[in-house]
Order: structure tokens, then sequence, then C-alpha cells
């Protein structure tokens, strides 16, 4: 049986190269199967009519610990899943990597053995914050549950984890070589954050093979003229990839403007995004614009993909294409999803379709209109 297709048209279409007006997207079952003309179109598709918005591949977050006012963290559980991951689809994440910060081992034992058999199309993964992080650069993360790293400890999680452990945030002044390698024999994407790492010890652990840099100048070493620290190590590396989160509150948008111009393709966008919660080992409290911990420490944003795409339009003098690139693209090349983040033939069906006013107004994920 031939699979229902839908074309959509009248649109500002993102190919992840450029916007093209006069073309549609025509879909069959989970992928994009065409750029055709609007008189290309086949008779029996289905229309569906952009007007006059853009129309782009699903943003990508990998770093997200909640949405629709559930946090996965205070309760791990497939429910809350479901909730989370209906949240973050609706607002135009199609692709996210739930993440659980330094933690209980209970709570992060149970957020695997539900994660084993859980399955949703947008979620990619597990990126585990800590708990192997540098204290003095805790941020929010409890003290007494940040650890050294141990090789036993780590062959233990990801025997634990079955494949789910996609990615995880490290302080590389606490690794060495055989560590790192061990994790990254069990298939984990790293990156290096709450950290105060020297310049020449991130160098040397992206060297050992760390791959990115978590909240470009949050919680980690500072930028000093006598010693450029992470984000400095950062800069001068021609191949790791940094994350920032551009609420103008963790970072002020010049500073993600300078990080832009330094970094170009290997920036991206990340939510760090949480929820309101009164219990577990974290008590996010909102303000309005972000949230903080009781003693007014920051500890997350209240940021959609979305926000952070028109904050780096309006705020940092970022081209829209290239924001959505820093919201797609970037993160998705970087976990080596290359059907995702781009709007091509054989591509995912994942599309965010927005406004000029960065509105959502639909979003197809796997080839299906989300209510």
């Amino acid at each position: 049986m031939e699979e229902s297709r839908i074309a959509i048209v009248n649109g500002m279409v993102f190919t992840g190269e450029q916007f093209v007006d006069d073309r549609a997207v025509l879909i069959a079952g989970d992928r994009v199967v065409g750029l055709p003309l609007p008189t290309e179109i086949p008779d029996e598709a289905e229309i569906v009519d952009a007007g006059g918005d853009y129309v782009v591949p699903g943003f990508i977050d990998l770093q997200v610990y909640g949405g629709g006012g559930r946090l996965f963290a205070a309760d791990p559980t497939e429910a809350v899943m479901d909730e989370i991951a209906q949240a973050l689809v609706k607002s135009g994440t199609t692709g996210f990597l739930i993440t659980l910060a330094t933690n209980t081992p209970e709570v992060v034992d149970r957020a695997l053995a539900e994660l084993h058999d859980y399955s949703h199309p947008a979620l990619l993964g597990l990126h585990l914050e800590g708990p192997y992080l540098n204290p003095t650069k805790r941020g929010a993360h409890p003290a007494e549950y940040i650890r050294r790293p141990e090789k036993a400890e780590i062959s233990s999680l990801l025997a634990k984890a079955k494949g789910c452990l996609r990615m995880m945030t490290i302080a590389p002044e606490r690794f060495d070589r055989e560590t790192i390698a061990l994790l990254l024999d069990g298939g984990v994407l790293l990156s290096a954050g709450h950290s105060a790492a020297s310049f020449d010890e991130a160098m040397a652990g992206f060297r050992n093979g760390i791959e990115a840099v978590t909240h470009l100048f949050n919680a980690m070493s500072s930028f000093h003229h006598r010693d450029t620290g992470l984000p400095g190590a950062a800069f001068q590396s021609d191949r790791v990839k940094a994350s920032i989160i551009a609420d103008g509150i963790h970072v002020d948008y010049q500073a993600l403007s300078i990080s832009k111009r330094l970094l170009g393709e290997r920036l991206f966008l990340i939510t760090d995004a949480v929820a309101e919660t009164q219990g577990g080992t974290y008590t996010h409290l909102f303000q309005g614009d972000r949230y903080t911990l009781p003693d007014g420490t920051l500890s997350g944003s209240a940021l959609t993909m979305m926000q952070a795409v028109a904050n780096c339009v309006r705020h940092a003098g970022i081209p829209l294409e290239e924001a959505i690139r820093m919201a797609a693209q970037y993160p998705a090349a970087l976990i080596g999803a290359e059907s995702l983040g781009r709007i091509a033939v054989g591509a995912n069906a994942n599309l965010v379709i927005f406004d000029d006013q960065y509105t959502v107004n639909h979003v197809f994920l796997a080839g299906r209109p989300q209510r």
C-alpha cells in the first residue's frame, strides 16, 4: 500500500543551506521525499498551507532537563517523559537529549532503567551532566554527589546504560587519558564543563577525545588574559564545538555575538531548561525569566529553542539562517545524526513552521502533524 503524502506549500523553506520560496516540502511516511515546484505536487497529496511562514528543520536540544512543568530528575518515569516530550515537540524541539544533572546514584539508576525501554521519536538519548565535575565550578550541582572518576564505577554505569547514554559533561582536569578512553569506547560523546581547567588542561582533554564544551562561559574557568582557561581553549581549537545558552541571562548577548564570530559553525544552541520543583535533589524556583536555587544560584533557563533562535537574531546580530543552523544542523552534526537538522530528500520529516514574530504555528514529527 502506497504511503499517504503531505505537501507543505506557500512557505519560506529553509533547507539548511538557504531559503527558497518557490518550493513545497513533500513528505511520505516519516521522510522528506522531495522539494517540488507547486506545479509538480502529486494530485493525491494532502496540502498544508504554511501561510507564508518559515518552514525549517526541527530544532535539536542536546541539554534540556524538562518541559511542560515537569522535571525528569524529580520523577524519572515514562509518564513524565511523555509529558516532557509532548511539550518540547509543541515548542519546536523535535529532537532532544533528556538531561540529568549530578544526582544520587539511586536517581541515576532509576533514570537509566526507565530509559532502557522507553521510546519516543523525539528522544535521542540521555545527557548526563556530572557527577565527575570540579566542585569549585559546581554551580547548582550539589557538592555531596560530585565524585572523582573511577574506572570500575564508569564501567558499571556504561553497563547499566545499555547504550542510552549518548553524551556526558565532565571536568577534563579530573580525567586521565585511559578514563576518557573508557567512556569514548562506550559510545559516549564527551563535553567539557563545570570545570576549572587551565588552557593546557583543556587542550589536553580535547586531544584525548573531548569534542565539545558545555554551556560556554557558565560554570568554568574564566577567560583571563594570563590564562584563557576552558573558553580560550574552545576558541583556539580547530574542531571542538561549544553549546551556549542564548537567554541574555546566562551569557550576555555581546558575549554571544563575540563567541559566534570566533567559533563560527562550532557554536550551537541549547536551552538548559528546567522546570519548577520543590522535591528531590534540586529545588528550582521560577523567577519570571530564569530558575534559581533557594539561595539565588542560577540553576537553569526558561528558554525554548525557538526563543533562543529569536534572541540570536534580535540581540546578537546573527542572521536567521545561521541561528536556525545553530539550533538544528550543528547539534545534529555533533551527535552524528545525518538525517536530522536539514530539509532534503531522505531527511527525517521533522519540521517547524513559525511566523515573523517567532511564534511556532505547526510542528511535524516523523512526518506527522502535532496537535
